[in-house]
């Protein structure tokens, strides 16, 4: 299977919550989940519309569930931490951060 057929399989609703589990609003503001109003990371208002992901690699699924899981590898030296995210929840935060148009 490819890694954008898994991603489409991801659950939006549970990548919600786990925007909030995760604490990724202490960084990035985030539409539709209350209190991510972070500024340190950028606004993912719209992230399915931009072309790229850390203005370094084409915004796809699979890319976007790989930025998730290893920013710094995609990216060394980034601001955006290693969190340990697991494959399934990585699917369900792209998921749902692929709703946000």
């Amino acid at each position: 299977m490819r890694a954008e057929d898994a991603v489409l399989r991801g659950d939006p609703r549970r990548g919600a919550a786990l925007v909030r589990a995760y604490g990724c609003g202490g960084c990035h503001a985030i539409p539709g989940v209350t209190g991510a109003n972070g500024r340190v990371g950028p606004s993912l208002v719209g992230l399915a519309g931009r072309t790229t992901l850390a203005g370094r690699i084409p915004n796809t699924p699979s890319n976007l569930v790989r930025w998730i899981q290893h920013p710094q590898a995609v990216s060394p030296g980034t601001i955006m931490p290693e969190m340990g995210v697991a494959d399934a929840d990585a699917r369900d935060l792209a998921a749902f951060l692929l709703t946000q148009r």
